[in-house]
C-alpha cells in the first residue's frame, strides 16, 4: 500500500531523530550497557511514546502501518531505543487501552504517552519462556486485592519503568491475570541485569516478586483470561520486532554499501566486484520483501483492531501473518548484518565498526517475542487448522 504524505512526514522525522539523538550515541550506549536517561523525554516530546494511544488520552492515535514505520527508523538509529519504544507501546500501551477500565486508562495513558512513565511487560519466567503457559508466578485474591509471588525473567524496561504489566496464575484450573504493577511496590526487586549479545543498552532483567500488594484496581481485564490477552498482543509484538529488524538490516546495508564504495582492492572500490553486488543485490532484495510483510501483517493486525473482517485463524489470518512477518524480518536482518560484516572484511569483526554490532542486535530479533522456531510451529499450527475446517 502506497504511504500517505503525512505518514512519509512522519517517518521523516522519526529518521531526522534517528539521525540526530540516536546514531552520534549507540556505540557508547552499546559499550556502557545503558541508554542515556533523557532519550525516553525527548521522544515523548514528539509523541513517540504515545503512537498507539488514542488522541483521547493523550497520544497520537496512529495506525498501526505508521507505528511501523517510526519503529523501521528508531531500529536504524538504535535498536535497543527501538525494543524498549516497542514493548511500551505494543503490549503495555495496547493492553491499558483495550482492557483497562476507564480509571486506568485516565491513571496511566497519558503518562505512558508523555513519555514520563515507561512501561514493561513481565511474561517470561525461568522456565516458562516460549511456553508461557507453563508459568509459575501465582497471584494469591485476599480481602484487599492480589497478593503476587515468583520470578520473571527477560524484563525489558523492568528496571526503568513505571508500571508493568505482570501475568500470573490465578488458580489450578489455568486462569491467569493481568496486573498493573509499580516497581516501587514492596516486594518488587530487580535481581539481575542480563549481559546481552546484542541489544545491550536495553538492560533486560530478572524481577523477584515477593507478596507485592496489588490492589483491585490494579487487575486488567478478566483474573481467569490474561494469557489469552497476552497472545492477542503477541500479534502487534510480533509485527513490532519485524520493523525493528527490518530497520536494523537497513542500517547494515547502508553501511556495507558506503564502505563498498570507498574500499578499494586491485586498484578499485569493491564495489566494482561481481561478488560484492550480488551481496547487496540480495541485501535489498530481502529488505524490501521482509518490510513489504510487515506492512502487510501490520495491515492485518489494525483490521482485526477496527473489527474489520480479517480472518484470525488460518495461513492468511492476523496470527499467521504478524509469525511469518517476524520471522522472515528477523532471518533477514541476521543475514544481512553478517554479509555486512564479509563486506567489511577483516575491519567487519572489530569493534571499532559498526556493523558487528548491528549482527549482535539483528540476531535478538530471532528470539524474543518468540523465536524462529516458534514462529514455524504458529504458522504451521494455522496452516493446520484451516486444513482441518476445510
Amino acid at each position: 500500500m502506497k504511504p500517505t504524505a503525512e505518514q512519509l512526514e512522519i517517518q521523516a522525522l522519526a529518521r531526522d531523530f534517528a539521525e540526530g539523538e540516536l546514531l552520534p550515541y549507540t556505540a557508547g550506549w552499546d559499550a556502557a550497557r545503558a541508554l542515556d536517561d533523557d532519550v525516553f523525554a525527548k521522544l515523548g516530546e514528539l509523541g513517540f511514546m504515545g503512537m498507539l494511544v488514542p488522541e483521547a488520552h493523550g497520544g497520537l492515535g496512529f495506525d498501526l502501518t505508521t507505528y511501523l514505520r517510526v519503529l523501521e527508523e528508531l531500529a536504524r538509529g538504535d535498536g535497543a531505543v527501538a525494543l524498549s519504544v516497542a514493548i511500551h507501546s505494543g503490549p503495555v500501551c495496547g493492553l491499558i487501552y483495550a482492557l483497562g477500565t476507564e480509571d486506568q486508562k485516565q491513571r496511566w495513558l497519558p503518562r505512558l504517552a508523555s513519555g514520563d512513565v515507561l512501561g514493561a511487560f513481565a511474561l517470561s519466567e525461568p522456565d516458562a519462556g516460549s511456553d508461557a503457559g507453563a508459568m509459575q508466578v501465582r497471584a494469591e485474591p485476599d480481602a484487599e486485592g492480589w497478593r503476587l509471588t515468583g520470578v520473571k525473567r527477560w524484563v525489558t524496561n523492568g528496571a526503568r519503568a513505571g508500571v508493568v504489566i505482570v501475568f500470573a496464575r490465578t488458580d489450578d484450573e489455568g486462569g491467569t491475570g493481568a496486573f498493573l504493577v509499580e516497581p516501587g511496590t514492596d516486594g518488587y526487586r530487580v535481581v539481575g541485569e542480563e549481559t546481552t549479545m546484542g541489544l545491550r543498552a536495553s538492560q533486560t532483567v530478572t524481577v523477584e516478586l515477593t507478596d507485592v500488594h496489588v490492589g483491585p484496581e490494579g487487575l486488567l481485564g478478566d483474573s481467569q483470561r490474561g494469557f489469552h490477552a497476552a497472545l492477542e498482543a503477541l500479534d502487534v509484538g510480533r509485527v513490532g520486532v519485524a520493523a525493528q529488524a527490518v530497520g536494523i538490516a537497513r542500517a547494515a546495508m547502508e553501511h556495507a554499501t558506503r564502505y563498498s564504495m570507498e574500499r578499494k582492492q586491485f586498484g578499485r572500490p569493491i564495489a566494482k566486484f561481481g561478488a560484492v553486488q550480488a551481496k547487496l543485490a540480495e541485501m535489498a532484495h530481502r529488505i524490501t520483501g521482509a518490510r513489504a510483510l510487515t506492512h502487510l501483517a501490520g495491515g492485518a493486525v489494525q483490521d482485526a483492531r477496527n473489527g474489520v473482517g480479517h480472518p484470525r485463524t488460518g495461513p492468511e489470518g492476523v496470527t499467521a501473518l504478524a509469525a511469518m512477518s517476524k520471522l522472515a524480518a528477523s532471518e533477514a536482518a541476521t543475514w544481512v548484518a553478517d554479509e555486512a560484516v564479509q563486506v567489511f572484511g577483516g575491519y567487519g569483526y572489530m569493534r571499532d565498526y559498526p556493523v558487528e554490532k548491528l549482527l549482535r542486535d539483528a540476531k535478538g530479533t530471532e528470539i524474543y517475542e518468540g523465536t524462529s522456531e516458534i514462529m514455524r510451529h504458529v504458522i504451521a499450527r494455522e496452516v493446520l487448522r484451516a486444513a482441518e475446517g476445510a
